[in-house]
């Protein structure tokens, strides 16, 4: 194990770099305090949105306007290219390099816009098809971002006295091209991380594509293959707020506690309820590898965080967290026939695997099995007909639910279940179905979607304030 850790800062963050210098970049620290830092760092908040399509809202950026083989995709590149440069600005006060950052941005981007002018060529010949150049466009595109930010962060290290250097993994203009493993430590082979600073693109070029492999979560990928990779002794991942008993907008700063400690499959949990801890197959690596995260508020720089290991269990009884997600949809089979017939699960699961469907919990008995989804699934509409197709008896329904978890690591005890259902109930929230495992690390209380805040703020209040 290292000396170092690899630290992760978000693009949101990432546009707010001065304040970054002053917490954690430099702080007060001199000399070698600098050093056995490796700095994984995200597109500027909004750019991604820009290059690809808006996470939100689905809004088309450059690289949906291509795939969709809209002309206004050049349109797009050109207003995406003056939102870099106007970014270079917002960082003039703290030395960055206008020419330099400039230029860095042009010559990125025109090498975009003409890569993509030669794929819509080609693509007028009709022997091209768009699975074929569309997954390696999305890369190309992605990797834009990332280089940018991280460009003009070593930049400006560097003009406060820092020893910066950039790297750049998103493998523009290399003609070789390894396994993401490959990538890292081919690029950080040479550096020794007690007298540099490494700021390091969160994409990173690689055969299988992270892109393509793990959507708009690579960074955190990346950030979790270089830990392991060159064995950190810890990895940071710095936020805008810290890992909270409960949402702080939701319940209220003055309420909510910082978590504090927590474990790995108390990470799981969170990703079930489409928390941004972190990507589960980023933090399984770092798990299996021994090395632990600590999840930051990149602007509270005294206070620790929230530190997720392999075994830690509360010493006492408690809940870490209340939680859910209100996107998630009930599909429902009901079939007298089901009773006693081996196998019937499995035939219901062989449509969701088919439509790369997962599902976030589950309740049967005898005669009916309801899964729930998140309703963002792209192959629900496919997978239902296929379920009424196999199950011709059956009723298959649906129903749009929300989804209340109580998440901790020691909660083994008489009690919970009771005084959470009772805090319900007094809040005049009916329970639809609930689902527990027999590890007891999460109940998850299935409602409707009007009550999703509600049941938060009453969960909240009795198993986390009245503590």
């Amino acid at each position: 194990m290292g000396q170092h850790t690899v630290e992760k800062i978000g693009g949101t963050s990432m546009t707010r770099f001065g304040e970054l210098m002053d917490n954690i970049l430099i702080g007060n620290r001199k000399n070698s305090e600098l050093y056995n830092r490796v700095f994984v760092v995200s597109a500027y908040g909004g750019i991604t949105n820009l290059l690809l399509e808006n996470k939100k809202t689905a809004a088309p950026g450059i690289f949906a306007a291509f795939a969709a083989g809209d002309r206004n995709w050049e349109l797009k590149l050109d207003e995406t290219v003056k939102a870099m440069i106007e970014l270079n600005r917002s960082f003039a006060d703290l030395g960055l390099d206008q020419a330099m950052a400039d230029e860095f941005v042009n010559e990125r981007m025109g090498g975009v816009k003409n890569c993509l002018r030669n794929l819509m060529q080609l693509r007028s010949f009709g022997h091209f098809h768009r699975e074929n150049y569309l997954p390696a466009a999305r890369e190309l595109l992605s990797s834009v971002g990332e280089a940018h930010s991280a460009f003009n962060s070593a930049l400006i290290l560097k003009e406060h006295g820092v020893n910066a250097v950039f790297v750049d993994l998103s493998g523009w203009r290399d003609q070789d091209t390894g396994s993401l493993e490959e990538t890292i430590s081919g690029h950080l082979a040479e550096l020794d991380f007690a007298t540099c600073m490494p700021i390091v693109t969160g994409y990173a070029k690689c055969k299988e594509g992270v892109m393509a492999r793990f959507d708009r979560g690579y960074s955190e990928i990346t950030f979790s293959k270089l830990a392991v990779v060159t064995g950190a002794r810890e990895g940071i991942i710095h936020k805008e707020f810290h890992l909270s008993t409960g949402d702080p907008k939701l319940i209220g700063q003055d309420k909510v506690r910082t978590i504090g400690y927590t474990n790995y499959d108390i990470a799981d949990q969170l990703a079930d309820m489409a928390m941004e801890a972190i990507h589960p197959k980023a933090s399984k690596a770092m798990e299996l590898a021994g090395i632990p995260i600590r999840v930051a508020n990149a602007f509270d720089p005294g206070n620790p965080g929230t530190l997720i290991s392999s075994d830690y269990v509360s010493p006492t009884p408690r809940v870490d967290m209340i939680c859910g997600r209100n996107d998630v949809l009930a599909i429902e089979v009901f079939d007298p026939e089901m009773v006693g017939e081996p196998g019937y699960d499995y035939h219901v699961l062989a449509s969701f695997a088919k439509n790369k469907i997962s599902y976030i919990a589950k309740n049967t008995n005898a005669n009916t099995i309801t899964h729930f989804v998140s309703e963002k699934s792209k192959g629900i509409d496919s997978c239902i007909a296929e379920l009424k197709e196999r199950f011709c008896n059956a009723e298959i329904s649906t129903r749009e639910v929300a989804i209340v978890s109580v998440i901790g690591t020691n909660m083994k005890i008489p009690g919970f279940l009771h005084r959470a259902a009772k805090a319900l109930a007094e809040s005049k929230i009916n329970v639809l179905a609930l689902d527990q495992s027999l590890r007891q690390v999460n109940m998850q209380f299935i409602i409707e979607r009007s009550d999703f805040q509600a049941a938060q703020k009453a969960l909240h209040c009795e198993l986390v304030e009245n503590e």
